[in-house]
């Protein structure tokens, strides 16, 4: 197939959680797993890894601890309601999307989990900055893997399989990483079920909410006009 341009694969993209169970050719895999290590990392310590879930009996296992997760957090979803920009209809088909997904995720061809490797020892910074380090941590901890995901994200796009960004499986972080045999330092960061798009599910223009509703210029509440 021709691959698609930068633009249209970013206006494209949706948010795909029902699949085809065919098979992903490796070389697929492959190319999504360079284009993540095409991604920045701080300091360019490029220390994102990934595995790579295809075994029948490691994606139900996974799949277990991820629809247990999604039980816990779906009650939360229903009851916190569509936000502004959405319709109560469009709310109701992300979230039937979403029970899909977890219900079927065991069927998805493939399953990578990203995450970061913490490095062996952590610079420490000056006793008067440890305290702010400290506070922005948790801010910015995910700044050398999430880049590296929508690089992945995309590059699904462009190669006609579908994906989603999901973080849910982090509730049972724990199960997760018994799982996959993952080391102590590996901390993960997302979950992306890869597959080809169920018909009728496919990709599509994204609807998002008008740029001069989120951007600014110099100041909050100064809308950005360009």
């Amino acid at each position: 197939m021709s691959e698609i341009g930068l633009f249209e694969a970013i206006h494209t993209a949706r948010a795909l959680r029902r699949f085809k169970p065919d098979p992903v050719p490796d070389h697929l895999i492959t190319r999504i797993l360079d284009a993540a290590i095409r991604a920045p990392s701080a300091s360019n310590q490029q220390n994102w890894a990934f595995v790579v879930v295809k075994d029948p009996a490691q994606r139900r296992r996974v799949a277990e601890i991820y629809r247990k997760a999604f039980a816990m957090m779906s009650v939360m979803y229903r009851d916190r309601g569509p936000a502004p920009h959405q319709t109560q209809a469009g709310y109701a088909r992300m979230m039937g999307a979403a029970d899909h997904l977890a219900n079927h995720l065991h069927e998805v061809p493939v399953i990578i989990i990203a995450g970061l490797i913490a490095p062996a020892t952590r610079h420490q910074p000056p006793a008067e900055a440890a305290a702010r380090v400290a506070a922005a941590r948790p801010l910015i901890s995910g700044a050398s893997i999430y880049p590296a995901v929508q690089n992945m994200l995309l590059a699904c796009r462009a190669l006609g399989l579908g994906s989603v960004l999901t973080t849910i499986h982090a509730y049972y972080n724990d199960e997760v990483r018994a799982a996959l045999e993952l080391p102590a330092g590996f901390m993960t960061y997302a979950m992306l079920p890869i597959g080809f798009p169920q018909e009728g599910f496919g990709h599509g223009p994204v609807k998002r909410r008008a740029l001069d509703e989120v951007a600014c210029l110099d100041r909050w509440g100064n809308r950005w006009r360009g």
